[in-house]
């Protein structure tokens, strides 16, 4: 049977999911089960979107796609490449925070994480005066709008960054490949839907196995409760910083994480994630707070409090019933390498002593009615801006 390979490998992913050393209660099975739907819709997207002669940008990661705890404030797409090949890749600027582009050698797998051969962001390319841009991606040298794909180059991301959700507005892209225009792929045929289907299934086990193992890498040697100074985060933009770290909290416990606002990082978001490594809901929760997003102190800081209990504060960010997760601040965009100094600090104390932990209290406090209303404001921004 055509299908057989994927059918097994399905079988095989339920099982991943199930045994999972994180799995504690039901709720970890019912969202491990909902994140194995969203893996096999990528799968499959993923294995159909395969083609390097003929090539488009699809959507990589959202709300039901779900992967490497992906941010919330990030519209991502991918395309597959050549590495012999010259591809035109045409736009217009939107309003958002970041554009970046990212070229790797490879899949990410259980062992190891693909090389970024390339990475730069909309700065280091002509952009015209209505917003239009025409970069090129080919074997030969690099220039001021040329990018050179090294030998494995297999694939393009590109990442839109909001910070703003509610005022900026993403733009347009796309790709061609130089030559093949007026062309056609060949012919779908019965063999190549059979391959389809063996990579689907082989890269459902894969994803799920590599992202499972990668916080170990990162994350779960870390002492708990605490967070990183900032970092050039692994594997990724050459522009961007990242802080990480796990909680455990009980109920009654709340962590307050104070990070200054930087100046220098056009972009700066912090968020929660699950311990299958994977945003918590964001559409209809405050997981994700933005520096734009956020409540700023008087002294320049912001503080967040990571609680299941409403601290009735302007920067809760909710545990949504998850103990145990892991916890990311990004900085991007930056002209300049972060200091120790940059970075969070860490305190954990009683929820109900954060009327007296928790500088400029007063000036952090909400009443429903304006919880209400951010909450009401977060869901209409993110419906409008999953249309992109």
């Amino acid at each position: 049977m055509l299908t057989q390979p994927f059918a097994e490998a399905l079988a095989e992913a339920e099982k991943i999911i199930t045994e999972a050393p994180h799995v504690a209660c039901e709720q970890d099975l019912v969202e491990g089960l909902d994140y194995l739907a969203g893996t096999i819709r990528a799968s499959m997207q993923m294995a159909w979107a395969y083609e390097r002669d003929f090539p488009f940008f699809v959507r990589s990661t959202g709300p039901f796609t779900k992967m490497g705890l992906d941010n919330p404030d990030t519209l991502y797409f991918h395309t597959f490449l050549r590495d012999d090949a010259e591809y035109v890749v045409t736009g217009e600027r939107g309003t958002t925070a970041d554009l970046s582009f990212q070229v790797l050698n490879g899949n990410y797998s259980p062992v190891e994480v693909p090389d970024s051969l390339t990475a730069f962001d909309d700065r280091a390319f002509d952009i015209d005066d209505d917003g239009r841009f025409e970069i090129r991606f080919g074997p030969g040298p690099s220039g001021r709008n040329r990018f050179r794909l090294g030998p494995g180059s297999a694939m393009l991301i590109v990442r839109e960054v909001f910070s703003d959700w509610t005022t900026e507005r993403p733009g347009m892209i796309r790709i061609r490949r130089a030559g093949a225009e007026g062309g056609a792929p060949p012919p779908l045929t019965r063999d190549v839907l059979a391959k389809r289907y063996g990579v689907a299934g082989k890269m459902l086990l894969s994803r799920l196995n590599t992202f499972l193992a990668f916080p170990k890498w990162f994350y779960l040697d870390l002492p708990v409760n605490t967070m990183t100074e900032p970092r050039a985060t692994p594997g990724g933009l050459s522009t961007q910083f990242s802080s990480v770290g796990h909680y455990d909290l009980d109920d009654d416990q709340a962590m307050i994480v104070t990070v200054p606002r930087c100046a220098d990082a056009p972009y700066q978001g912090f968020q929660l994630g699950s311990l299958w490594y994977v945003s918590l809901e964001y559409a209809h929760h405050q997981t994700s707070l933005t520096a734009d997003q956020a409540r700023t102190d008087p002294d320049g800081k912001m503080r967040f409090v990571v609680s299941e209990r409403d601290p009735g504060v302007a920067n809760w960010l909710e545990r949504t019933g998850h103990r145990r997760g892991y916890l990311q601040i990004r900085w991007q965009r930056l002209s300049r390498d972060l200091k120790p100094e940059d970075g969070p600090e860490v305190e954990i104390v009683p929820v109900g002593e954060l009327p007296e932990k928790l500088e400029y209290y007063e000036h952090a406090k909400v009443t429903p009615a304006e919880w209400s209303a951010r909450l009401a404001a977060r869901q209409a921004a993110t419906a409008a801006r999953m249309l992109a």
